[in-house]
């Protein structure tokens, strides 16, 4: 999805603002729009990236319970686990992620892409950043 204006008017959760916070875990340019207040004990937030971004590989660390889930809302995008081919992100997929699955995701090439991202609540939890997808990596996809 290319078009910005259709994909603002299917993005129902809203663009937010830059990600500047988390920008250097980041290969392109994302949004961030949180869902619940800032002292809500739940991270909820819509996130947003623009045609080719997607975030590094990382790990939702947990010693009991914790992870990720992911609500594709708008766009298309990719998921991938390490050791896994990656998976086609389009609205109404849901994606879990176990704690301690080192993953990435983001938006295709040639597609706007927004996902509602909850953190699992977990004990010790953690989020550890690790490497970028490489250019190499994500261009055959």
């Amino acid at each position: 999805m290319t078009d910005k204006e259709l994909f603002d008017r299917e993005n129902v959760f809203g663009k937010g603002q830059a990600n500047d916070a988390y920008a250097q875990y980041f290969d392109g340019n994302s949004f961030l729009n949180p869902l619940v207040d800032a002292d809500s004990p739940l991270h909820l937030a819509n996130v947003t990236f623009e045609p080719g971004c997607r975030n590094h590989w990382h790990i939702h660390k947990a010693d009991k319970d914790g992870g990720q889930i992911l609500i594709c809302t708008a766009g298309q995008g990719w998921y991938q686990e390490e050791g896994k081919k990656a998976v086609s992100l389009e609205p109404g997929k849901v994606i879990v992620i176990p704690a301690n699955t080192k993953h990435w995701h983001g938006a295709k090439k040639d597609s706007w892409f927004s996902h509602i991202s909850l953190e699992v609540p977990g004990e010790n939890t953690s989020n550890t950043w690790l490497e970028a997808v490489s250019d190499d990596d994500y261009n055959t996809l």
